[in-house]
């Protein structure tokens, strides 16, 4: 049995940026690669985060969830939470 490398240098890159207190909180910018790929992966991040500021404690649950989903499906993210440290 032969191994082949697989490629696994990113799909796509997208910025999650929480927009303030008044819904919706978050949206989700395509930044590179395939448009395709985000459009997908933005319906599930707005699914996770749809009513959720990043002060809830299920933000972080969720966010790494996000995470995961984001390494699985070879997508980079970028968080703008509004405070400057991310």
């Amino acid at each position: 049995m032969t191994f082949t490398e697989v490629d696994e240098s990113p799909l796509a890159s997208a910025r999650i940026v929480y927009l303030g207190p008044v819904a919706p909180h978050w949206e989700v910018y395509h930044t590179g690669g395939e448009r395709k790929v985000v459009d997908a992966f933005r319906q599930r991040v707005l699914a996770r985060l749809m009513l959720l500021p990043p002060h809830d404690p299920q933000f972080k649950r969720n966010r790494d969830r996000i995470m995961k989903d984001a390494e699985i499906e070879r997508v980079t993210v970028v968080w703008d939470l509004g405070t400057g440290d991310e």
